[in-house]
């Protein structure tokens, strides 16, 4: 299991997202007014829309913060303007990172970002060096104990979906960027309710990493994921069963 994988299994296994449900609201914020802005407050009509707010309801985000995240995109209640920026470099042991951001402010997160590069042994690359590692995938995440197996990969395949992978108590659904919408929805129609889903960026080769640089990705991935302009991490790097148990 490698980048996004690895990194969501742990984050999960350590309860990060509950311990820090702060900022993950505030994340969710500004990535429910970003999709009201570009493509307007109706969730049914606003597909990027209408995943965003899954998430909220997932993250247990009261409704009226939704809604007022809504208004806030669509200019009811003040604007929010921030700006898509995706950043690139590189981590300890060569491993590739990609770090998509939504900010007000782009002085501000590219320090941010490359300081933290910069701390954990990395750097802050240029636009497009390390983005040719990656393809764009629609991912939906169940949690394996919680559905029957065989009945998800059938299900998956007649929706159109192009593989489903088995992990460290996950099954992932994998589709591509045009066919995630309807293969999520005829999941759902099917009884299947996922535990995530989002379109991210997965490495097409890995960098395996153990001790020390293993310890510090980690670390850097965990720094990288407290910034509030942080939106997702993608990163392409692999690390063992047997070496994750000796850190998490």
């Amino acid at each position: 299991m490698s980048g996004h994988s690895k990194w969501s299994t742990i984050k999960r296994k350590k309860g990060a997202v509950d311990a820090k449900r702060g900022k993950v609201f505030t994340k969710l914020i500004r990535e429910i007014s970003t999709a009201a802005r570009l493509g307007g407050g109706d969730p049914d009509s606003n597909p990027r829309l209408r995943l965003v707010v899954d998430k909220a309801r997932a993250a247990n985000m009261p409704k009226d913060n939704v809604e007022r995240a809504i208004k806030r995109g669509t200019g009811e209640g003040g604007v929010d303007q921030y700006e898509e920026v995706t950043y690139e470099g590189y981590g300890p042991g060569g491993v590739a990172i990609l770090v998509e951001t939504l900010t007000d402010n782009r002085n501000r997160t590219v320090g941010d970002v490359r300081h933290l590069l910069t701390k954990f042994g990395g750097n802050l690359g240029s636009t497009g060096c390390v983005s040719f590692l990656f393809e764009k995938r629609g991912v939906i995440e169940f949690d394996s104990d919680q559905v029957d197996g065989d009945g998800l990969l059938e299900a998956a395949l007649e929706a159109g979906a192009e593989d489903v992978i088995d992990g460290d108590g996950t099954s992932e659904v994998v589709t591509s960027p045009s066919e995630f919408d309807r293969v999520r929805e005829a999941l759902q129609a099917g009884g299947f309710s996922p535990a995530n889903a989002g379109i991210t960026m997965q490495p097409t080769t890995t960098v395996q990493l153990e001790g020390k640089d293993a310890e510090t990705m980690l670390r850097l991935s965990d720094a990288l994921d407290d910034l509030d302009d942080v939106q997702a991490i993608h990163a392409n790097f692999d690390i063992s069963d047997e070496e994750m148990s000796k850190l998490v």
